[in-house]
This record gives structure tokens, sequence and C-alpha cells, in this order.
């Protein structure tokens, strides 16, 4: 995280960087790192950071929801492709940050990060009901779950191929 500060304050104003990788992942096309990438504004308050069992919580959530979509057969060929580790990175950032949890997102935006997937909204609701049985695992709350999925909604646009 520290590397990727640097270097955006170190590039000139609109230079594109990449995120910090950790070890492991592999490399991506350089790209703008911007908290506005995450596809939506963070909850206010703790609220929804403490539903979510804070970030040790979300962590599980994430780790439980990848490892479904990997394993599912109907949707698991769309990430059989995706570097796992960058994706549970990022996914984890994501999650945190919007649930106001302490985290700053360091991934690409949404449209860029899914394009070329193929992903198709049957596949769409397939990733949706994974999520839920990997919050509904952690024991979050329903109306929290709900709250958390209405934030991620208006990024279909962006992930559904046309």
């Amino acid at each position: 995280m520290f590397l990727a500060a640097l270097a955006l304050l170190l590039a000139p104003q609109g230079t594109p960087v990449a995120a910090h990788a950790m070890p492991g992942e592999g490399a991506v096309d350089p790209y703008q790192v911007d908290a506005a990438n995450a596809g939506a504004r963070p909850f206010e308050g703790d609220a929804m950071a403490r539903a979510f069992n804070g970030q040790e919580g979300i962590r599980r959530i994430v780790d439980d929801f990848v490892a479904r979509n990997f394993a599912d057969p109907r949707v698991g060929e769309i990430f059989m492709n995706q570097d796992k580790i960058r994706f549970k990175r990022t996914l984890f950032e994501q999650f945190c940050y919007i649930l106001n949890a302490g985290c700053s997102y360091t991934g690409r935006d949404m449209r860029a990060a899914h394009k070329d997937m193929g992903v198709q909204q049957a596949d769409m609701n397939r990733v949706v009901e994974n999520l839920q049985a990997a919050m509904q695992a952690e024991g979050v709350p329903f109306a929290a779950q709900n709250r958390f999925l209405a934030k991620l909604a208006p990024m279909r646009r962006d992930v559904v191929g046309r």
C-alpha cells in the first residue's frame, strides 16, 4: 500500500500507474489508482463494517466467496483464468473500502477489470448467490447483506457483457 501511494505522489497528474502487487500476483497493464474505481462510495459510519465482523469477517467472506466461485460448475470457468491472488486482494480491498472498514481500494475500475470476461446476466445472478452464501456463513444479518448488495448492484452494467 505504501509503495502504491508513493507512486501516486511521484507520478505527474493523470499518469497511469500500476497498483502495488503482492507476491505471487501477475502483472497487469498500468492504470490510475483511484478510490472511485471501487464502483461505489463507502457507507457512512462503522455500522456496516461491524455487521460484517470487521476486516477479519470481510476477509473470511472474500475467501469463502472466491472459493465458491472457482469451484462452482456454473461460473467456475469464468474465474479459472483469473489471477486468484490479485482477485482476492482487490476484492477484499473493494469490500472493505465500501463497508468503511478502514481500507483503500487499489484495483482497476469495474469495466476494465471485467473486460472480455464474457459475464452474462445468469452468471452474475449465480455470483450474487455465492456472495449471499458467503455472507450468510459469516453470520451477516440479512438487512446488512441487502444494503451491501444494493451498493454493488449498479456495477452490473460494467461487469455483464453486452
